[in-house]
């Protein structure tokens, strides 16, 4: 499951282009879950691209 810290967010995007099941978007100025939670491949794209380390995986 991924969870996005809203205060470490800087709204660059990054983590929403790398998700290949488009949990994660733009919301305003941040990023925020979306999508179904639960659909999280779990694969941490968008961990690896997130340049202020707001996005967060776990298993559920």
């Amino acid at each position: 499951m991924v969870s996005i810290d809203e205060e470490q967010c800087t709204g660059c995007g990054e983590c929403a282009e790398a998700c290949p099941v488009d949990l994660l978007s733009l919301t305003g100025e941040k990023a925020e879950v979306t999508g179904d939670a639960t659909e999280c491949l779990g694969c941490e794209s968008c961990v690896a691209v997130c340049p202020s380390g707001a996005v967060t995986v776990r298993e559920l």
